[in-house]
């Protein structure tokens, strides 16, 4: 189809596209106001391997020797931290220790789904599997390009509830790398001690008291330090007004996607309603008729 005859065509069908676009819009921007508005839980945290004299950084052999400098995946006990955030741990304790569970309850009985479920009798009990699939979905975690610090993000409607998660998320995960190297220490200090008291051999047992004093000492610097995986750069806070979703940007963005999908189904539905045989039959030339009673020329 060549082009001047498409463009002729949506010139000739502006005013139903105009028409059609403005619905389209206008049905957008009811769907966009009246999607429930969420409040965001923020917290700004890093690293404590790079802030501070680092757990990590004591129980190494060679403690300041640099480890992938041009690596930024998050490493050491930092990483632990980020995995136990979204852990079935995290949703089981969410679950008991949050309001969570009948937050996901009461928005389960609430819509079309909610009323599919009550009729056919399909409704149960929230779990922990629940927990964790809306906490893998909504909560962020991104790292900033300009430093070393990560922000932890929670979107909820109810703004007190998205707080407390986002508290609760970052001090189980503190927790969980804390208890796990103090009892990683406490198991090899009670084996140290255990294999000296057996020992007769003076040169062996002497390197079982410094490896005994290493394990000691991380016991010490796990217990003592309040930090040991992700230091708070900034407490988790929550927004004075719902900011989730974004109403202006997705109302510019319809305005700018709504006219190009309507021209291109218009264009697409003239390409495929075009007859290419119509359009190059040679026209018969229509000759004068000849008055009764006349001959022809030859």
């Amino acid at each position: 189809m060549p082009v001047q005859l498409l463009l002729s065509g949506l010139w000739r069908r502006r005013w139903p596209l105009l028409g059609l676009t403005a619905v389209l819009w206008t049905a957008g921007v009811a769907l966009v106001l009246a999607m429930p508005r969420a409040y965001l839980a923020q917290a700004l945290v890093a690293p404590a391997e790079t802030t501070s004299f680092a757990v990590s950084s004591l129980l190494s052999p060679s403690p300041f020797a640099p480890a992938g400098l041009l690596d930024t995946r998050p490493n050491g006990n930092f990483a632990v931290y980020l995995g136990a955030l979204r852990s079935p741990e995290a949703a089981a304790v969410l679950l008991r220790d949050t309001g969570i569970g009948a937050a996901l309850a009461e928005r389960r009985r609430t819509g079309a789904g909610g009323a599919f479920r009550g009729l056919f009798d399909l409704d149960r009990p929230v779990d922990a599997d629940d927990v964790q699939d809306w906490l893998e979905r909504n909560l962020a975690v991104t790292q900033s390009l300009a430093s070393v610090t990560w922000t932890l993000e929670l979107p909820h409607a109810d703004p007190a509830l998205a707080l407390a998660m986002l508290r609760r998320l970052h001090a189980f995960a503190e927790a969980k790398v804390r208890g796990d190297l103090a009892e990683q220490a406490g198991r090899r200090v009670a084996a140290l001690e255990a294999r000296i008291a057996r020992e007769n051999d003076l040169f062996l047992r002497n390197s079982l008291y410094e490896l005994l004093a290493q394990q000691q000492r991380a016991g010490l610097v796990v217990a003592a330090d309040e930090v040991v995986a992700a230091r708070l750069v900034s407490a988790p806070m929550v927004e004075a007004r719902p900011s989730l979703p974004n109403r202006p940007l997705l109302i510019a963005l319809m305005t700018v996607a709504v006219p190009i999908a309507v021209l291109l189904g218009a264009a697409s539905l003239l390409l495929l309603r075009f007859d290419p045989t119509a359009a190059t039959a040679p026209r018969r030339r229509q000759e004068p008729e000849l008055a009764p009673g006349m001959a022809s020329a030859d």
